[in-house]
């Protein structure tokens, strides 16, 4: 796994001694193969994918390598950043979590959606206390929001039914976080100048710094 990131700075971020940082992530070797998903343990779930060949997407790369869904973030000492009022948004569709990886700041709220008339339960992991939690939604349209309260390595998320389901949240402190692309690239804007170490981490290969 190679993380490549450069540091520019636009004329108007100089001046603000803040710029962006960018990078492409690329996965060296043989890309692995992924599993696919049999929705058939659930004949719901099944109905709602007919048709589909469903994968589960442990590893999304394209033939070059360039890994999407790797949560980056900065590791250093930052000024305090306000926690924005919007949500982050994980919605169950299809028996699936979308996205599958996604970054919240601690304090932000965390909303999760059942777009799927049948239940699901929603059950994170982490070694936090107050960053677990575990509740049903048994129909269409329901929504749950969460706080957490604390930074965190990686919250993993699971539907207990459905044990193909999985997500990732990366709770960080301040805001200078991203996620990878489907072409894995990220930026993390109005960075303020200084050196910082570089995390990018990925549901299989683990934690890469730089």
């Amino acid at each position: 796994l190679v993380a490549a990131g450069e540091h520019g700075r636009p004329a108007a971020a100089q001046a603000a001694g803040r710029g962006t940082i960018k990078g492409h992530i690329r996965l060296m070797g043989k890309l692995p193969g992924n599993p696919v998903i049999r929705m058939g343990v659930d004949p719901m779930c099944a109905r709602i994918n007919k048709g589909k060949r469903v994968i589960q997407e442990t590893v999304v790369a394209s033939l070059d390598g360039s890994l999407a869904n790797v949560f980056v973030k900065l590791r250093g000492t930052f000024p305090t950043t306000p926690v924005p009022a919007a949500p982050v948004i994980i919605d169950q569709r299809g028996c699936l979590y979308v996205p599958r990886v996604v970054g919240i700041q601690a304090g932000q709220t965390l909303q999760i959606r059942n777009s799927d008339a049948l239940l699901h339960n929603v059950h994170s992991s982490s070694p936090l206390k107050d960053n677990n939690f575990n509740v049903g939604q048994p129909l269409a349209g329901m929504v749950n929001q969460f706080r957490l309260k604390e930074e965190d390595a990686m919250v993993y998320l699971r539907c207990d039914l459905h044990t193909w389901m999985r997500s990732y949240i990366g709770v960080v402190s301040h805001s200078y976080f991203a996620v990878s692309n489907t072409v894995g690239t990220f930026a993390i804007d109005n960075v303020p100048a200084g050196t910082y170490t570089i995390q990018a981490w990925h549901e299989r290969y683990g934690p890469l710094t730089q």
